[in-house]
C-alpha cells in the first residue's frame, strides 16, 4: 500500500491527493481487509481535534481526506498551495462507488431509524454491481455495541460506511477496527443526503464552495456553533500555527 503525501492542518495529517488517487487509496484499504479506516477532515474537524485527543488518535491511524474550503485555505496559508481537489465525502463517495475496482459489499451504520435502510435501497438502485449486506441506525446503547460489532463482522461486508457524526464515528471505527476486520469510511451526513432526509445545497452553491451557508440556513440552531463561531476559531488557530512555523 502506497502512503500518500500529507499536510498537517492543526493536529491532523491530511492526504494530498486527487480524486483518482483517493479512489485507489481506499481500494487498497479494502484489499488489506485489516480494519483500515478512511475519514474526512474539514474546519470543524480541526477545531474538534484541537480539544479531543481521541479524535486525533483516530485520525492518526486513518487515511484522512480533505473536505471543504476551510482546510483548503489553511493549506494555502501554511504551505503555499491548496489541496489538489476538494475530496469531501458527499461528493467523493458516489465517485468512489462508480470507480472502485471492487464489487462492494456494504454495511451502512448511522443516522436516525429508517434512514440507513432508505439510503441502502437508493444505493442498490444506483449502483447495481454493489450489494448492501446490512444496515443499522446510529441510535444504539453502549451495552448493545459489542453485539453490533459482531453483526457487522459477520455480515460479509468489505466496507463499513459510518454516519454517526464527529467524533463518534471516527472513535467507533478506531476502537473496533481489529474486530470488524474490514475497511471503514466515516461519512458524516452522507446517509442523510442520500436518503433525502436532509437536502443538499444546490449545485451552484456547492460549486462556489458555499455549501456551509446552505447548511447554516437549513439548521441554524445546530450549525451556529460549527460555522458562525467555529469558522473564526479555525482561522485564528491556523494563523497561530503559521506564526509558530515562521
Amino acid at each position: 500500500m502506497i502512503e500518500a503525501e500529507t499536510s498537517r492542518i492543526g493536529p491532523v495529517d491530511i492526504a494530498v491527493v486527487t480524486f483518482d488517487e483517493a479512489v485507489a487509496a481506499v481500494d487498497d484499504r479494502i484489499d488489506a481487509a485489516d480494519g483500515g479506516s478512511v475519514t474526512f477532515c474539514n474546519a470543524h474537524s480541526v477545531n474538534l481535534a484541537r480539544t479531543d485527543r481521541r479524535l486525533v488518535d483516530a485520525y492518526s491511524d486513518s487515511l484522512v481526506l480533505n473536505d471543504g474550503i476551510g482546510v483548503d485555505m489553511a493549506r494555502k496559508l501554511l504551505y503555499g498551495a491548496p489541496f489538489p481537489a476538494n475530496v469531501n465525502g458527499s461528493d467523493f463517495i458516489p465517485i468512489f462507488f462508480e470507480r472502485s475496482r471492487h464489487d462492494l459489499r456494504l454495511f451502512l451504520l448511522g443516522s436516525r431509524p429508517g434512514v440507513a435502510a432508505q439510503a441502502g435501497a437508493i444505493i442498490a438502485e444506483r449502483y447495481p454491481r454493489h450489494r448492501v449486506m446490512g444496515v443499522r441506525d446510529g441510535y444504539f446503547e453502549p451495552d448493545e455495541e459489542a453485539a453490533l460489532v459482531d453483526e457487522i463482522a459477520r455480515s460479509g461486508a468489505n466496507l463499513l460506511i459510518i454516519g454517526m457524526g464527529q467524533p463518534r464515528q471516527e472513535i467507533f471505527a478506531a476502537e473496533h477496527a481489529a474486530k470488524i476486520g474490514m475497511a471503514s469510511m466515516s461519512v458524516g451526513a452522507f446517509l442523510d443526503f442520500t436518503s433525502g432526509a436532509i437536502p443538499r445545497a444546490p449545485g451552484w452553491l456547492r460549486a462556489a464552495r458555499l455549501e456551509w451557508v446552505y447548511r447554516l440556513a437549513l439548521e441554524p440552531r445546530r450549525m451556529f456553533d460549527r460555522y458562525v463561531l467555529g469558522n473564526p476559531r479555525f482561522l485564528l488557530g491556523i494563523l497561530k500555527d503559521r506564526r509558530r512555523n515562521d
